[in-house]
């Protein structure tokens, strides 16, 4: 019996052109009996056009272009010389921007991490410099002038400074300072104390040379400078703990080289010093007279006064440092 045709269920049979009809029935008869249908050769792929592609490629042909521009114009400007101009503008701005620190400032800051505080205790003296320097400590500790030790607190027979020359805990200072001492307290940038041995001394430069027992974490020496090419006028700053105050600094210039002085006791003459205006009082005694650039120049020694007041009217005299590290037997120069 023969089988009526069907309609492929092919869907692209189904589907053609926009707005067409389906396509009819197969003319074609179907084989008679139990045969299938033949299969229908698949069509070859079309290929699609997709939008994205082309603004991709020009996206990236832009950026090659951009990193190309960018890469061809950064040696030029990495590469562009400062001129004059530019430097002056930087340092003007600069100026006019920030306040920069005076040079007495930056000296003493220089030297601070070697300044050593230096207390002798021991039997009071009796001379009447001696009694002064003890109503100026009062009056610096906020006491009266006349006041006393209390019985279980040592007398302090002499308060000066040091100044570390070498960072194992060597310290140059005035002899006058420590003379006669039972004991010897040193205290530093830190706040560290220590008792300290006196282990030279040169009396005809009155200095002496301390040895710490006990020294900070890091411990700092301090630069010394030659003093061959001093000249008056130049600056120097002295720093120090006057009447046990301090650290303190004062600023002043070079008055004069190779001055000689004598004790108002007229027991020693000093010879070779360096004469200064930088204000100076007892306890300046053995500390650092400095350059601009905090290097020791040489040990504040003595100050100047006619009358028998041991205070300060605008002559001090320093240790050139060439015969003060002397004492300690390294010459520095």
């Amino acid at each position: 019996m023969r089988r009526p045709a069907r309609y492929s269920p092919s869907p692209k049979a189904a589907t053609t052109a926009a707005g067409a009809p389906a396509a009819g029935p197969d003319p074609a008869p179907q084989a008679s009996g139990d045969e299938a249908p033949a299969a229908a050769a698949p069509a070859p792929a079309r290929a699609r056009w997709q939008p994205g592609r082309g603004a991709f490629a020009l996206l990236l042909a832009l950026s090659m272009a951009l990193a190309a521009g960018a890469a061809w114009m950064w040696p030029r400007e990495a590469g562009r010389s400062l001129t004059q101009k530019d430097i002056d503008a930087a340092v003007l701005r600069t100026l006019s921007t920030q306040t920069l620190p005076s040079p007495a400032a930056r000296a003493a800051q220089a030297i601070a991490p070697s300044l050593v505080r230096v207390v002798g205790y021991g039997p009071e003296k009796v001379t009447p410099a001696a009694k002064q320097e003890k109503r100026g400590r009062n009056l610096g500790k906020g006491k009266p002038p006349e006041a006393e030790a209390a019985p279980d607190e040592p007398e302090e027979r002499g308060v000066g400074t040091g100044v570390v020359i070498v960072d194992n805990g060597t310290i140059l200072t005035n002899l006058h300072v420590v003379a006669g001492s039972q004991r010897i307290k040193v205290t530093f940038h830190d706040g560290t104390e220590s008792d300290a041995t006196v282990t030279g001394a040169q009396p005809e430069n009155d200095l002496a040379v301390l040895q710490a027992k006990k020294l900070p974490d890091d411990l700092i020496a301090a630069t010394m400078r030659s003093t061959a090419d001093l000249r008056p006028g130049d600056q120097v700053a002295a720093v120090g703990f006057p009447f046990g105050i301090g650290p303190s600094v004062s600023a002043g210039v070079v008055s004069g080289l190779k001055r000689s002085f004598r004790s108002p006791e007229g027991k020693q003459e000093l010879g070779n010093l360096i004469q200064f205006d930088a204000a100076a009082n007892p306890g300046n005694s053995g500390g650092p007279l400095v350059n601009m650039d905090g290097e020791v120049l040489g040990i504040v020694t003595a100050i100047l006064n006619p009358t028998q007041q041991r205070t300060f009217i605008g002559i001090g005299f320093a240790v050139p440092i060439e015969n003060a590290a002397s004492a300690a037997g390294s010459p520095p120069f």
